[in-house]
């Protein structure tokens, strides 16, 4: 089977590094333009678009901000015309537990939601009606395993924020299937990115590996695959569904 996305236009927030990094890595070679976004990363992400080619460009915008999800939204219209698929990937995971100081925390809490939900339905809530203008569109976004099974007591938030992901993914693939627009959910388990090290730097590695099925820790190219079939528009008829990518860790 051969996936062919020339002449698609892709955005990939959190691209610089990462599952983001390898999603655009796998696309590109399937021929797809990339919109690859970014934050801080800004010679990794100009590096990562010369690497992958087809016209690719970085866009820089800090998702904890409203104003710059829409203004990346606008710049990238600018700059390609429009997009074929939109791909909500970034995403951040503050440690906060139960007894810090309560300003703080739901501080921590918002910046979380703002960056892992906010800017993934302001986002979609951009590319929707330009999707219905053109006929259709598809919408991927990462979620983790997280928004299933919970998290530990010091990433409350980034359970919750994933779980919202997933309510939202699956309302608008209800909503709208009728014009065209397919949205999917990945949900990752533990994947060896620096955000992951972060983690199990605080809790020990063994954490992460005594509680998957298989003896190697999930890469983030082990995901690109499966988000690359659903970016080509041969699996649309999954559409509302999630797609587990945690090793066994967690099956439901």
């Amino acid at each position: 089977m051969t996936i062919d996305l020339s002449n698609l236009n892709i955005l990939v927030t959190g691209a610089s590094r990462g599952i983001g990094r390898a999603i655009c890595k796998q696309l590109a070679i399937s021929g797809a333009r990339l919109a690859i976004h970014y934050n801080q990363q800004s010679d990794e992400a100009n590096k990562l678009a010369r690497e992958v080619g087809n016209k690719s460009i970085a866009f820089k915008a800090d998702l904890t901000h409203p104003k710059d999800a829409i203004q990346l939204y606008n710049d990238v219209i600018e700059e390609f015309g429009h997009l074929d698929v939109l791909i909500n990937n970034a995403g951040i995971a503050l440690s906060t537990e139960i007894d810090t100081d309560d300003l703080v925390w739901i501080a921590a809490w918002r910046q979380t939601m703002q960056v892992n939900l906010e800017a993934c339905a302001l986002l979609t809530k951009k590319i929707i009606p330009q999707f219905i203008s053109r006929g259709g569109g598809i919408i991927i976004n990462i979620a983790s395993r997280a928004a299933f099974r919970g998290d530990t007591s010091d990433y409350l938030a980034y359970a919750a924020s994933k779980g919202g992901m997933v309510a939202f993914t699956r309302s608008i693939a209800r909503a709208y299937g009728k014009q065209n627009i397919k949205a999917f959910t990945i949900a990752p388990g533990f994947v060896r990115t620096d955000m992951a090290q972060e983690f199990m730097d605080q809790y020990g590695e063994s954490y992460a590996l005594d509680d998957i099925a298989l003896s190697q820790l999930t890469q983030p190219q082990d995901l690109a695959p499966i988000i690359t079939l659903l970016a080509s528009g041969m699996a649309d008829h999954a559409t509302g569904c999630t797609i587990d990518v945690n090793a066994g860790s967690y099956v439901h």
